[in-house]
């Protein structure tokens, strides 16, 4: 009697163990479910941010090449019109008499057509009017002319003629032709040195300068680009 009793409890306690058993690889399966599901979740989510990342720099990258095709655009068309503004119709001459030119000035109301030299030296302003200070022609600053005022086509006797508001033309080969409107006519001693200054708040200028009153004084005549907007 006692050992079937024995046996019973034997085989109780080993039921009891694989129930045991199987709730311990229940609850296991269950924790290790858990946890693959929260790894899958995190995963995805890193997935979806991801791809919003990816989609904010394709859509950041997308405004920015637009903005770049639209002011590069922008700019060449502003480019072309300055360039068709200023198109000059023959290249300057780069010599003339010997001497290296830099532009060509015009001035309509006295007929004045003349070479501007690249130096300014005391035989080439014999033959012709040189640039005597400044940037290259056309350019940001106060480009400065000089040029004597003797009876010649070419030359700077005619300047006493001329008012504010009238016009002349500056030409090079780089910039092209632009044209200026007289503001500024006086007189100054030979060494004053203001006319030839160049704080021009960022304006393109042409100075032009001759003697006067037999060489006592200096004429200058001084025009500012002509916006023509």
């Amino acid at each position: 009697m006692k050992q079937a009793e024995t046996r019973r409890t034997r085989k109780t306690r080993r039921q009891r163990k694989r129930i045991k058993a199987k709730i311990r690889l229940a609850i296991l399966a269950l924790i290790f479910a858990i946890i693959l599901f929260a790894i899958s979740g995190y995963i995805q989510e890193e997935k979806i941010a991801l791809l919003e990342e990816n989609q904010i720099i394709i859509e950041r990258t997308s405004i920015t090449n637009f903005t770049n095709i639209e002011e590069n655009g922008l700019y060449n068309q502003e480019e072309n019109l300055r360039l068709d503004k200023h198109k000059l119709n023959e290249k300057i001459e780069e010599n003339y008499l010997g001497f290296s030119t830099i532009a060509k000035l015009e001035v309509p109301k006295i007929n004045l057509n003349t070479y501007i030299l690249k130096y300014y030296t005391q035989e080439g302003m014999k033959v012709c009017a040189s640039k005597f200070w400044g940037p290259e022609p056309n350019e940001v600053g106060n480009f400065c002319i000089a040029g004597h005022n003797y009876q010649q086509e070419n030359m700077f006797n005619h300047l006493i003629d001329l008012e504010a508001g009238d016009e002349l033309y500056l030409s090079d080969n780089k910039n092209g032709k632009y044209v200026y409107t007289i503001d500024k006519i006086y007189r100054v001693k030979p060494e004053n040195t203001a006319p030839i200054m160049q704080e021009t708040q960022g304006k393109r200028i042409v100075t032009l300068i001759t003697c006067v009153n037999y060489s006592k004084n200096r004429l200058i005549v001084q025009a500012v680009e002509k916006d023509e907007r």
